[in-house]
């Protein structure tokens, strides 16, 4: 008998829990049975928008109308509800960092392996329409071959004042943004090997977590990728910067202002030198109008519900997973090489 609707359940209704609430309203096919936040406010704000709350997690997972439980709570508690969940014969939609170390990921992959239960991460910025649109510039290959990719978030007003800045829950910019960034980046180089990582991180505003970091991340077809989160930054770099052989893209922003520049074609011999305080010089002279190409970014489209709805196909047996789990794991490793390498100011031999 074919699912008509799957029933959801969502452990923690903070910004995130309120936010899939939100989402899953607007899908055909699925529902969202009810909500448990071990905070009394968010339990009073889900009952003032007519949703269902549990008194607790016990009594959620006892639900046998939920299919699926979505996990939006503390990181450092994703673990426990995930394989608690999954035990209690629910599939798992985990909030991103999936957990806070490897070793967490392979204990509630074991799991997920042997209760048969689909276990996956919202790793809802891979539906972002500017990574989309950087992507579809590295694998066209519309600058030529690709030798550098710098990506970047910045922000002014440090680490939000709520758990986030505290170690005891796993947060800091690594595993908030950074989890974002590198999937991304992992997933627009694709196969090819990660040789070596080197990271720095930050304190400026706290002690407690990183409130930036900066990797860069040598790829064994030569490609350099840079990944940065600031989060004292009152000037905010591109948040994509791209450069081939044969051009440069710039990704301002997440509105997708932008463009990219490549060469024409034209033969460019007459070189007129740019006078600067201390001299001349023709190496970083512009190049002449005639000589180069400017295009309006090959903007990419996307819906990120549809994350939701591959879970769902998933379930039917009608579409792989897109958000793989070797996929996260090679993420949390790599966020993982990251803190070793800040620690120690040392590169780190990854793949």
């Amino acid at each position: 008998m074919e699912q008509n609707k799957f029933m959801v359940g969502i452990v923690g209704f903070g910004g995130m829990g309120a936010w899939h609430w939100e989402q899953i309203g607007k899908i055909d096919g699925i529902e969202v049975a009810g909500i448990y936040d071990i905070n009394q406010s968010r339990v009073d704000y889900a009952k003032e928008q007519k949703i269902h709350t549990y008194e607790s997690l016990e009594q959620l997972l006892n639900d046998e109308r939920i299919d699926i439980v979505l996990v939006a709570a503390w990181n450092d508690v994703h673990k426990s509800i995930a394989i608690e969940a999954m035990k209690a014969g629910r599939n798992v939609i985990c909030e991103k960092p999936v957990t806070i170390s490897s070793r967490d990921l392979e204990e509630m992959i074991e799991v997920s392996k042997k209760t048969g239960k689909l276990l996956t991460v919202h790793q809802n910025r891979r539906w972002d329409e500017d990574f989309l649109t950087a992507k579809r510039i590295y694998e066209e290959q519309l600058l030529g071959e690709v030798f550098r990719i710098e990506s970047r978030v910045h922000g002014s007003r440090g680490i939000p004042g709520d758990w986030r800045q505290e170690k005891e829950h796993g947060d800091g910019m690594i595993l908030d943004w950074g989890v974002h960034l590198l999937d991304q980046i992992l997933l627009m180089i694709g196969d090819t090997k990660l040789k070596t990582v080197y990271g720095t991180v930050t304190h400026v505003t706290n002690q407690l977590v990183d409130d930036g970091f900066t990797a860069d991340l040598i790829f064994e077809n030569g490609v350099e990728a840079i990944v940065e989160v600031g989060t004292n930054n009152f000037v905010s770099l591109p948040r994509w910067y791209m450069l081939g052989q044969n051009g440069t893209a710039v990704i301002e922003d997440w509105e997708l202002n932008g463009r990219s520049v490549s060469a024409a074609g034209n033969d460019e011999r007459d070189v007129v030198a740019v006078r600067t305080a201390s001299g001349i010089t023709k190496t970083m002279a512009p190049r002449r109008e005639d000589t180069i190409r400017i295009r309006n970014l090959p903007t990419v489209k996307s819906d990120v519900r549809d994350f939701y709805r591959n879970v769902m196909k998933v379930l039917k047996g009608e579409e792989e997973q897109k958000v793989k789990l070797p996929e996260v794991m090679r993420v949390m490793k790599l966020m993982e090489a990251i803190f070793y390498s800040a620690e120690n100011r040392e590169a780190v031999n990854f793949e």
